[in-house]
């Protein structure tokens, strides 16, 4: 791996336990924190140097990821492993769309790209179609979704308080994991849901809706979204809604950039503003948007434009965050969703080091928890029994994929090979699943 930083980190504390990792970086004092941490082999050096890959042993290596902030840094070490040792699977990420364009067009000879600026915009998109979701994520192309709530006192009572068993949960979808006070509950059906929980949830995208309707009451499809930032994930993110006809206005303090963009995105308004204005967001409304998309480049100055948002009206805050430290502080602040575009290139890349078998991950509460889409084979001991009888394997399917259609099993419902079993775990457990399917 190329790139000790924050997504090359994120990376390590997923794979270590299960993978021999080397980790490349020109930064001493970060390969000494990684190896402190974990049970890493670490090179000091250039990974744009064939000679630095071939010491790293890239040649013996089933997979490259080169995941530093220099896109031109990673596609030369994903280019050169290709070269020394053609049969090693090649992962970089890059900040600029244009490369993903690029690779699509068969120009770039790596296996994966990642682009930080589309998964943080996919994010922004999917937050926005669920609002009272703190995390939401989308699998089988759109037919299944996994939804994380903070349960809230005004919460309908019908769902919340009941035993499971009688609650009346929203069709198609499962309660996968209930977490009190830090530690994880199984959600059998003599648990109840409880203010104050978080629940994490797999179902169909109608029931991911009714689901939110369910947490928060019925809440108006946000139509007008505010975007603080014209940046490249502030752009990202503008592209993706307007494509879903949503309304967009745009804020760019710089004028050269904000006219760039009014360019580019015809069908956006583009304001050359501040953001931080109280009669600049009085004058426009920005108070009216029902959701507003803090992506500038600083966390503290996107802290402060959302608390003032809030105060001018703004009823979804959503904060693009560039400091992991800065999450928590965020949610803990009054910021509705706070967004790592690290994180969840992090979270794109580490699939491909999973079982083959493995088509999708997404990680959830600091990496404790993995939601997996995964092939179940024929010689699996789970195989052509009924869901009710499947062992305990520290896991729950909520949703399997069968023949290209997503379904949502019952107890009665039995488990096929060649079904893709979309499945909750705990991160530590995960071997052990995939093992068992």
């Amino acid at each position: 791996m190329l790139g000790a930083g924050q997504v090359g980190t994120t990376i390590v504390e997923a794979l270590h336990d299960e993978h021999d990792l080397t980790v490349i970086d020109t930064h001493a004092e970060r390969l000494s924190a990684l190896a402190h941490r974990f049970d890493v082999r670490v090179v000091e050096g250039n990974g744009t140097s064939r000679r630095v890959l071939q010491e790293a042993g890239v040649g013996l290596a089933d997979l490259l990821i080169a995941c530093t902030s220099r896109d031109e840094a990673n596609i030369v070490a994903a280019l050169f492993a290709k070269k020394i040792a053609p049969d090693t699977r090649t992962i970089l990420r890059t900040t600029d769309v244009e490369y993903l364009e690029i690779w699509r067009e068969r120009q770039l000879d790596v296996d994966f790209i990642v682009s930080s600026e589309l998964e943080a915009a996919h994010a922004v998109s999917q937050v926005i179609g669920v609002p009272a979701a703190r995390q939401t994520d989308v699998f089988a192309n759109g037919q299944v979704q996994i939804v994380e709530f903070d349960v809230a006192e005004k919460a309908d009572p019908e769902v919340v308080g009941p035993l499971l068993r009688e609650a009346r949960v929203p069709v198609d979808s499962k309660v996968a994991g209930i977490i009190r006070g830090g530690e994880m509950r199984l959600p059998r059906g003599g648990e109840r849901i409880l203010p104050g929980d978080r629940v994490i949830v797999i179902g169909s995208p109608r029931a991911a809706r009714e689901w939110s309707e369910v947490m928060a009451g019925r809440i108006e499809r946000v139509r007008d979204v505010a975007i603080f930032g014209a940046g490249r994930i502030g752009t990202a993110v503008a592209r993706v809604l307007l494509e879903e006809d949503l309304a967009v206005r745009m804020i760019e303090a710089d004028k050269e950039r904000a006219l760039l963009v009014a360019e580019a995105l015809p069908r956006a308004r583009v304001f050359n503003a501040t953001g931080i204005d109280p009669e600049f967001l009085d004058r426009e409304r920005i108070g009216a948007a029902k959701a507003a998309v803090f992506a500038m480049r600083d966390d503290a100055k996107n802290y402060y434009a959302a608390t003032l948002a809030k105060l001018h009206g703004v009823e979804l805050t959503i904060a693009i965050v560039h400091d992991t430290v800065s999450m928590e502080v965020f949610e803990r602040a009054g910021v509705d969703i706070a967004i790592n575009p690290r994180a969840l290139t992090a979270e794109e890349i580490v699939r491909f080091a999973h079982d083959p078998r493995t088509q999708q991950v997404a990680m959830l509460e600091g990496d404790r928890f993995e939601i997996l889409d995964i092939t179940v084979r024929e010689s699996s001991e789970l195989v052509n029994r009924p869901f009710r009888d499947l062992p305990m394997t520290g896991s729950l399917i909520g949703a399997i994929v069968r023949d290209g259609t997503a379904l949502f099993p019952r107890g009665d419902d039995v488990l096929l090979a060649g079904d893709r079993a979309i499945l909750f775990a705990e991160s530590s457990r995960v071997p052990e699943v995939e093992r068992a399917l």
